[in-house]
């Protein structure tokens, strides 16, 4: 009896150049692509606040109208939120999580690419708006009535809320594949509790990711049918309530929070150990902790909402929840000083951002816990004490801990270290601009200093403190700019990292920087905690060392795809037809736009897979 041999199918060539990085669907460069797109968009939304500072660097400026300041406000904060800060977030996911668990890929790699097409689409859309009529300018919570036709009768609205909605497909596509694979891809031996910490959060994250985009999708969903088909979810001369649109967007926007603030948790959760030359103290408790605050985190909505009138026992309740949730944050924090306490620490560029965070972050969590008071919110609510606090949080808080991750990551991606003089520039400069920036207005806000005004007089005496504010900013920007001159350069001519320039504890580190495209050529067997320390200490041979021999040639991986990438322009051309439904135009513009995205995600399911044929010869 003949055997017939089943010949493999040839591998076709890899595009090159841009066309690479079009269909690529390597979650690494998925990853950068994220990273550059999101800081790109970062950039932008600090110039839409440096704005807002010079405006209000001194009273009675007409630097900018107030229709565009309203503008600046919304866009500014939206901006940082959904294309700055989850997306950066989103480019550790991609880069880091499948080498941290001994991966080859995520699970679902095009499903990946289409995650990113779909946010630059997003991103373009709500981008364009600047461009084509007026930017939204409702603030980034969007509260009704003043969202609805009569207060809003432009298109600046209409782009925001379709934007939200292409953003919120990205989030749900990529959190789904990532909670698949870190369920199902764990090299043998990486239990749950083996788990590196950016892996658990990045889990955490992804659950809320899921949960909380469905109940904005319902809230701009009626939003649009109020706006596009008259119909009344908040209209209150139809005898609608627009409180029923502050529940559901900080139903959502409380977990939000959580959505922007875990992933730096992870982030700094690493980078401390490394630094300390100690394992994480309390690792069990540290992730207990975060899984409490993914979950308590909806419990706590109502606290955005102490002054509309709910009642007593409402906001009692929601004050003990807002006070209860500090608890597991507070834990964390502890077990980050109890890690560094008696280590070896090595004051690195990465370990100053994740101290920096550290530091300010506990400034943003006590600002919050007064907030949690009732009493005391009320006279809070609205003012810049607000604005100080949200930025200590996600700026002192997430930005930082990005930046950390920047600088502890650039070397595997890019196999150069960051200029390490340039590093603690960029590092001084940004925390004290911050500093200096955002701390005055916690004075102002107590001194009755409204959020969201154009402009003040100067008898209210607040010149000072806006003054110094606006400094600060341009402190913060030459930080920033001194962040961009150091990745630029690093990545052309920085010096030459090797596979582990940081003692590192976890899988990534075990593998070329940058990493090969099939990432390990064998997949590593873990045997506990901090597994390439564990390699490292006690000579255990059950992770391969960088450079391990291996035949590459045997590794099969899907093959790059355009069809992620013209689902989601068609995504972007229907949504841009959804804001003018209102006309024919509009209607076929967003039916191309929608059955483009049908053809093209039926043909991406055909596509064939590059894997071994079973019962083939050799494999």
């Amino acid at each position: 009896m003949t055997t017939l041999a089943i010949p493999l199918p040839k591998r076709p060539a890899h595009p090159t150049g841009v066309l690479a990085w079009l269909t690529t669907i390597d979650h690494k460069k998925i990853g950068i692509l994220y990273g550059v797109t999101a800081f790109v968009l970062f950039i932008t939304g600090g110039l839409e606040a440096l704005y807002m500072r010079f405006q209000l660097a001194q009273p009675g400026q007409d630097f900018v109208s107030p229709e565009v300041f309203n503008q600046l406000f919304t866009m500014h904060a939206t901006t940082m939120i959904f294309l700055g800060v989850m997306p950066l977030g989103a480019a550790f996911f991609n880069f880091v999580i499948p080498l941290q668990i001994g991966a080859r890929d995520v699970a679902f790699p095009r499903l990946n690419a289409f995650s990113y097409w779909t946010f630059l689409a997003g991103a373009i859309l709500l981008k364009l708006s600047w461009f084509l009529g007026g930017a939204p300018n409702a603030g980034w919570f969007g509260y009704a009535p003043i969202t609805g036709s009569d207060f809003n009768p432009g298109h600046g609205i209409d782009y925001w809320a379709v934007s939200l909605q292409v953003l919120g497909i990205a989030s749900l596509a990529a959190a789904f594949n990532f909670i698949v694979t870190i369920v199902n891809m764990r090299a043998p031996g990486m239990s749950l509790m083996r788990m590196p910490l950016f892996t658990w959060m990045t889990l955490v994250t992804s659950f809320l990711l899921v949960l909380a985009f469905p109940v904005i999708t319902v809230a701009l969903i009626e939003l649009m049918f109020d706006r596009f088909f008259g119909m009344n979810f908040f209209s209150i001369g139809a005898g609608a309530n627009p409180l029923l649109w502050q529940h559901l967007f900080w139903i959502f926007g409380h977990p939000e929070v959580y959505i922007l603030i875990l992933p730096a948790m992870g982030i700094v959760s690493e980078i401390i150990p490394t630094f300390s030359r100690k394992p994480l103290f309390g690792y069990p408790v540290v992730v207990l902790s975060g899984v409490i605050i993914g979950f308590m985190g909806w419990m706590v909505w109502s606290h955005h909402m102490f002054t509309v009138g709910l009642g007593p026992v409402a906001n009692s309740v929601f004050a003990l929840t807002t006070m209860a949730i500090a608890v597991p944050t507070g834990v964390k924090i502890f077990n980050w000083i109890g890690t560094m306490w008696n280590g070896s620490i090595d004051l690195r560029t990465p370990m100053l951002f994740a101290i920096g965070f550290v530091f300010l972050f506990i400034i943003g969590g006590l600002s919050g816990v007064m907030h949690s008071s009732a009493a005391s919110d009320a006279q809070q609510q609205d003012t810049y004490f607000i604005v100080a606090h949200i930025h200590y949080v996600l700026f002192g808080g997430s930005i930082m801990a990005i930046a950390a991750g920047a600088y502890y990551w650039f070397p595997k991606m890019t196999g150069r270290l960051m200029d390490e003089r340039m590093g603690k520039l960029n590092f001084w400069l940004v925390f004290m601009g911050m500093n200096i920036s955002f701390f005055p207005m916690h004075f102002l806000g107590l001194d009755g200093m409204p959020r969201r005004i154009h402009s003040y007089d100067s008898a209210m005496g607040w010149d000072l403190w806006n003054l110094v504010s606006s400094a600060g900013a341009v402190v913060l920007a030459a930080g920033i700019l001194v962040t961009i001159i150091n990745m630029v350069r690093s990545a052309k001519q920085g010096e030459k990292a090797g596979a582990d320039p940081w003692d590192g504890r976890t899988l990534e580190w075990s593998i070329p920087s940058p990493p090969p495209e099939y990432n390990f050529e064998q997949i590593p067997t873990v045997h506990g905690k901090d597994a390439f320390w564990m390699q490292k200490r006690q000579r255990v041979s059950t992770v391969p060392v960088a450079g391990a021999s291996g035949d590459s040639h045997d590794i099969h991986l899907p093959q790059p795809s355009y069809w992620p990438l013209i689902a989601s322009i068609g995504l972007l051309i229907g949504a841009y037809g959804l804001v003018y439904s209102a006309t024919w135009t509009g209607i076929i513009v967003g039916a191309v736009g929608l059955a483009t995205t049908v053809v093209s995600v039926y043909a991406w399911s055909f596509e064939p897979v590059n894997e071994p044929v079973e019962g083939a010869a050799g494999h």
